[in-house]
């Protein structure tokens, strides 16, 4: 039976997501991973706290990645493993779609540090990938060494979230020091000064410093809560209310600082390690510009994150608008240079998404929020769903897809030859279900579980 091809690089929210409508309308799909897992950030990006919602999304990436239509490859990297032109202009597939997501972090503005990374410098990627493998005996990956008293430069909720990180693990070393500890999970739930109430401890008398997120613009525009709806002064007021309230209970409850209006200009350095940064403060005008001022500010500390975003990695072939993949049609993703390429999820950016995006956004941005800051009600916590805005785009993906011719027999045997041989190289042998189980890390929480059966 004659059936379209189609190929998607990236298994996580976006790719099986996209791969799952394809494959219920009958069209093959060879689902590219680069990972042994497909769960992206949700695995890799997501702190190993939330652990009801990093469940059941995998469950839900699983159930739609197992497909009988859909061909997974596993530890396949885009460039690395395979050529993305290859793939687009010799295999005769109808489309490639690109749901490889934001993987790079954002390059740091003082681009001199980068040579100090390890030396007292991180990117927020491996370090928050760290913290959630780091428990695992096979885990072999950068190890990351946390300090008192660091600077985070970012201001979004992943900056929230790493803060959390740098307290959790300094208020763990802390405690060791009286003969005390607490787990990850209770330490997260309770909040730092709940936490060493219990332990029968002064949060006081443990003498953190504890770590400061530095941001360029002013507190209420930390992106804690989507943009109001309406551009108004009213509606205006009422996020950064919403945002000046999320920040100061998550302040109260993990003891991080924040000071606004100030960007890094420089670095501070001793022993061939970062000593700290110098900032320049800003004003920021009533249209939004930031103006700096002629006023700087040397901050020492022992640890740089950066945590300043993440982007894409750059695709050989494809033309970047700024650090995003830039399509050419708002509705598809269809990219401009490459008319059978279409770019799904992070990896895009465009008016048609984004304002898809936010829109979804404005309905669940304040539970976002509290939940990924740990604020909401401990019965209600990991409770929300990770969406993306792709099924729209798939059906006009579709449109293209279903109009195109199929693909010839040789190539049809070039497409399947290659699969056979690149799942064969990761030693993956076709049961999806056997391959996850194999390669699910060991879990913190099972090792707890564990250690309480075993010394009751």
């Amino acid at each position: 039976m004659k059936k379209h091809w189609v190929v998607v690089f990236g298994g996580a929210v976006a790719g099986s997501e996209a791969a799952a409508i394809m494959a219920d309308k009958g069209v093959n799909v060879v689902l590219f991973e680069q990972n042994a897992l497909p769960y992206g950030k949700i695995e890799y990006g997501l702190p190993k706290w939330h652990i009801k919602l990093r469940d059941k999304q995998e469950r839900n990436i699983d159930e739609k990645i197992n497909h009988p239509n859909i061909y997974f490859v596993p530890l396949c990297k885009l460039g690395r493993d395979i050529d993305f032109n290859d793939v687009c202009t010799c295999w005769g597939v109808n489309a490639v779609l690109l749901a490889t997501g934001a993987w790079l972090d954002r390059p740091f503005p003082v681009k001199e540090i980068e040579s100090f990374t390890g030396k007292g410098f991180y990117y927020q990627n491996p370090l928050v990938h760290w913290f959630n493998q780091k428990d695992d005996p096979a885990y072999t990956g950068e190890s990351c060494q946390v300090e008192d008293g660091a600077i985070i430069v970012g201001g979004g909720l992943a900056s929230i979230d790493v803060a959390k990180i740098l307290m959790i693990e300094t208020f763990q070393k802390a405690i060791a020091h009286y003969g005390k500890s607490m787990d990850v999970f209770s330490i997260e739930r309770l909040g730092l000064p709940k936490a060493a109430d219990m332990l029968g401890l002064s949060i006081n008398d443990l003498g953190l410093k504890g770590c400061t997120i530095f941001y360029r613009r002013r507190m209420v525009d930390m992106p804690l809560s989507a943009n109001p709806a309406e551009n108004t002064p009213e509606a205006w007021e009422k996020t950064h209310a919403v945002r000046l309230r999320i920040l100061s209970k998550a302040r109260e409850k993990y003891l991080f600082k924040v000071v606004d209006r100030h960007s890094p200009e420089s670095l501070l350095v001793k022993n061939d390690r970062i000593n700290g940064l110098v900032f320049r403060e800003n004003r920021v005008a009533e249209d939004g510009r930031i103006i700096p001022t002629n006023i700087l500010h040397k901050i020492e500390a022992p640890l740089v994150i950066s945590s300043i975003g993440s982007i894409p990695e750059p695709i050989e072939g494809l033309e970047l608008t700024g650090e995003y993949i830039q399509p050419v049609d708002e509705k598809s993703g269809q990219c401009h240079c490459v008319t059978n390429v279409f770019v799904l999820g992070n990896a895009i950016t465009g008016k048609g998404n984004i304002k898809e995006s936010l829109q979804h956004g404005r309905r669940v941005s304040e539970i976002v929020a509290s939940e990924f800051l740990g604020l909401g009600d401990e019965d209600n916590r990991d409770e929300i769903e990770i969406k993306t805005p792709v099924a729209r785009q798939v059906a006009e993906i579709n449109n293209v897809v279903g109009c195109a011719p199929f693909p010839l027999p040789d190539e049809v045997r070039k497409i399947t030859d290659t699969i056979k041989r690149l799942q064969e190289k990761a030693g993956y042998n076709g049961d999806y279900k056997e391959w996850i189980q194999a390669h699910l890390p060991v879990r913190l929480e099972d090792i707890l579980k564990k250690n309480e059966k075993e010394n009751k």
